[in-house]
């Protein structure tokens, strides 16, 4: 058996071992049996269980490349981050992340709770089924997340502290790579085209020197903007949910960046599955749903970041007159920008989602991809003009329209 106290990629099997040897989570004598699990683009995922009690949890482990490319070369110390970022999380938002029992700074893996009970949010979107309770549980992650880790709140050289802590080059250069340059230039020449589409994204996205003159100023903004510790990869994929219950995982990505950021991306996927109920004309009360929810994660984040504002700001100069406006403003700016940029990135970049990629009739794939890189084109040559729910919902459904005449 091994002792684990040098770094190897492990398999199930080693998995289970590793479990017994360095965790007294289970019985000495349970027989537990570990599944890889993982879908993801970037680590090993292992679910462990005891059959006879129903005790069970997860093993994840960082590999040095990522699972969706070799060309991807990552430092391990990523599941630190990701751990350390998780215990952070669970303090500021009580019961949105799943509890952390170990992190293994020699395997490089994190022992956390198992989700097995509650579903991917895409899968459950893709599904047609409705979670009440979604927007308000996200809104409340982000505000808790984001603006009591930024400047206004924090005092300032523990911040700072924060910002050399969550320091993540390599994550960060992805996301450098794959949102705010591949999707408009190709120059990697690995983007991944929907062939019905290829001659459309040539011409409306890599052919608009406008659009790109704007990717170029997000991109950089992105890079220097240490505005609070975001999740950095917040889509719906990085949730799980059940009907009374909402979990954000995986903020590998996490980082000091833009508030916006994280509330973009959670906009945008919302987006990805309108616009797939959209075409393939799913349950109208489903598509209802999606909608309220689309506007209230607008109008909640805004609410409520209002109101922890007031409560929780510290510094003076922040207590001026109008600056939480204003400031709130500077970030559904930046949530318009991110929205148009993930919308882009999913459809004419490398990493799909497949809220759009199973859609199985070609024509409404068409549709469906064209619905949101419109949209998303306005979102970032208008970003500064998007303040409520309604306002980002308009554009969508202004854009499905104009894409049904044609």
């Amino acid at each position: 058996m091994a002792d684990f106290n040098t770094y190897f990629l492990m398999n199930a099997d080693e998995v289970t071992s590793y479990v017994k040897v360095k965790t007294d989570i289970f019985d000495k004598d349970a027989e537990l049996s570990c599944t890889e699990i993982g879908d993801g683009n970037l680590n090993y995922v292992f679910r462990v269980i005891d059959e006879q009690s129903g005790k069970s949890l997860i093993v994840k482990q960082a590999g040095d490349t990522a699972r969706i490319s070799d060309e991807f070369k990552l430092s391990t110390n990523r599941i630190k981050i990701e751990s350390n970022v998780l215990k952070l999380e669970g303090e500021l938002a009580p019961g949105l992340v799943p509890d952390v029992y170990l992190f293994d700074g020699v395997m490089n893996c994190c022992v956390m709770e198992d989700l097995s009970d509650h579903t991917i949010l895409r899968t459950a979107l893709n599904e047609g089924r409705i979670f009440p309770r979604l927007a308000d549980d996200l809104t409340t992650f982000m505000v808790n997340t984001l603006l009591l880790t930024s400047d206004v709140v924090m005092e300032h050289k523990a911040k700072k502290a924060l910002v050399q802590d969550y320091i993540n080059p390599e994550l960060c250069e992805i996301s450098e790579d794959l949102v705010y340059s591949e999707p408009f230039t190709d120059h990697n020449n690995r983007n991944d085209l929907f062939p019905a589409n290829k001659e459309w994204i040539e011409e409306n996205i890599y052919g608009d020197a406008k659009l790109r003159f704007e990717a170029a100023k997000l991109k950089f903004a992105f890079m220097t903007n240490a505005q609070a510790l975001v999740h950095g990869d917040l889509h719906s994929g990085s949730v799980f949910v059940k009907e009374d219950s909402t979990k954000v995982i995986d903020p590998e990505f996490a980082f000091y960046g833009p508030m916006g950021y994280d509330v973009g991306n959670v906009i945008a996927n919302l987006m990805f599955a309108w616009s797939r109920a959209h075409v393939t004309h799913a349950d109208e009360k489903y598509v209802s749903w999606l909608e309220e929810t689309i506007k209230d994660t607008v109008n909640l984040f805004a609410e409520k970041f209002l109101a922890s504002w007031k409560e929780n700001v510290t510094d003076i100069m922040a207590k001026e007159q109008d600056f939480d406006r204003w400031y709130l403003d500077s970030v559904l700016q930046d949530t318009a920008s991110v929205t148009g940029m993930e919308m882009i990135r999913r459809i004419a970049g490398l990493a799909k989602v497949k809220d759009l990629t199973t859609i199985a009739d070609e024509e409404q794939r068409v549709m469906a991809e064209r619905i949101c890189l419109s949209a998303a084109k306005q979102f970032i040559l208008e970003s500064d003009s998007y303040k409520t729910g309604e306002q980002f919902l308009k554009v969508l459904k202004d854009s499905a329209s104009s894409h049904n005449m044609r």
